[in-house]
């Protein structure tokens, strides 16, 4: 059976000057990614950051909406928030999903840019049927930094449309990626 994560990296990321910041988590972004982790049957969904305050702004997130107000009123967002960890970078997440999963998880970078080394979605795809859990990667803010990309093992094609613009947000983003590797056909 495949084991599949899914990480928001809010560190290192690109501003839109290509300056390395630590962006700021939404709570939209967490939200909405919580649901795509549960219906898509995914083991886990990290925000990553090593911001404290950020931690402490998820925490508070994750408790409403599985112990509190939010999990009462509403328990199917419960069941989606029970998937959501947090880690302060790429390293401590990987090592705790290989914890978990006793695998060394093969990290898969997404990116809006094309780059020669980039594998097409086939590829990803096949991967799928390796015994090693996967952890899709997406960045915020105008992307991962180079360091970032250089801990995962593989980078995904860009998603494209038929036109030159290239910059959904990341929740399209994962939501269109998830589909097209694990949806129903």
């Amino acid at each position: 059976m495949r084991v599949v994560f899914m990480a928001l990296v809010h560190w290192p990321v690109y501003n839109k000057n290509r300056q390395v910041i630590a962006s700021a988590l939404t709570t939209l972004d967490v939200h909405d990614l919580a649901r795509l982790t549960a219906t898509y049957g995914l083991a886990g969904f990290y925000v990553v950051t090593p911001l404290e305050d950020q931690h402490r702004l998820a925490r508070d997130m994750v408790r409403h909406w599985r112990q509190g107000p939010g999990g009462a009123y509403n328990p199917d967002r419960a069941k989606a928030f029970d998937r959501v960890r947090l880690a302060s970078d790429l390293d401590e997440m990987k090592n705790s999903i290989q914890s978990e999963t006793g695998c060394e998880p093969l990290l898969v970078s997404t990116s809006a840019v094309s780059r020669t080394d980039s594998a097409p979605l086939s590829e990803i795809t096949a991967l799928l049927n390796e015994p090693r859990p996967i952890c899709l990667v997406f960045g915020t803010a105008w992307g991962l930094a180079d360091e970032a990309v250089d801990k995962c093992d593989i980078m995904m094609a860009p998603i494209e449309g038929p036109t030159d613009y290239n910059h959904l947000s990341v929740r399209s983003a994962a939501g269109i990626v998830l589909d097209r590797l694990l949806g129903r056909r």
